[in-house]
């Protein structure tokens, strides 16, 4: 059992790596079995399909990053310097797995199945009740005033997404944002979060 946890480990390493690479459009199941030296039927053991393989890149991927965030929660900071901490490793994710989001002209249908449609909801709702439990132990300790804190993280996680949308639009999106860019993004998330908490005390 825990060699077959072992080898669908390295498979979905081996995906992440190609898919940052060249993106998840471009990249087929021969081309990662190639890339590990691992039969086709040995990756389709694992992974039936592509949308399969694409799942678990995406389930593996939020893991991390919840592991990541759940250390800085249970930290017993201020909240600017928590919600400070969330955005350092949401924009160092949104870094590392950028091209991962790029499918050129023809959208890849294993980003559009419902299965993977239903876990980034799950994993949404997730991050948004993670946000809020963070406001709430900031209400009890008084730090901000009373508020509706599911309503607040969800306002407060679109205000983020918003600037990043805002920054890529602006630029090329087919390449990969420039470092100023990006700098440009984390400077304004880090802005926005400190002015949004500023107001809910």
């Amino acid at each position: 059992m825990v060699e077959t946890d072992k080898k669908r480990d390295t498979i979905i390493e081996g995906a992440i790596k190609r898919f940052i690479h060249y993106g998840i459009n471009k990249t087929t199941m021969n081309e990662i079995a190639e890339d590990l030296s691992v039969s086709k039927p040995s990756l389709y053991y694992y992974f039936p399909d592509k949308n399969s393989l694409v799942l678990g890149v995406i389930e593996k991927i939020f893991d991390d990053y919840f592991k990541l965030i759940e250390q800085v929660q249970h930290a017993d900071l201020p909240l600017e310097d928590c919600m400070a901490g969330f955005i350092e490793i949401r924009h160092r994710f949104f870094q590392k797995y950028y091209m991962m989001h790029l499918s050129g002209n023809t959208p890849d249908p294993s980003l559009n199945s419902d299965v993977l449609k239903e876990r980034f909801m799950k994993m949404k709702t997730r991050n948004v009740q993670l946000h809020a439990d963070i406001f709430q132990k900031s209400m009890d300790k008084g730090e901000i005033t009373p508020t509706d804190t599911n309503k607040t993280a969800e306002l407060y996680i679109d205000s983020l997404a918003g600037i990043t949308s805002l920054c890529i639009m602006h630029g090329n999106k087919e390449l990969f944002p420039s470092k100023k860019e990006m700098k440009d993004i984390l400077d304004k998330q880090l802005s926005l979060s400190a002015i949004f908490i500023k107001g809910l005390k």
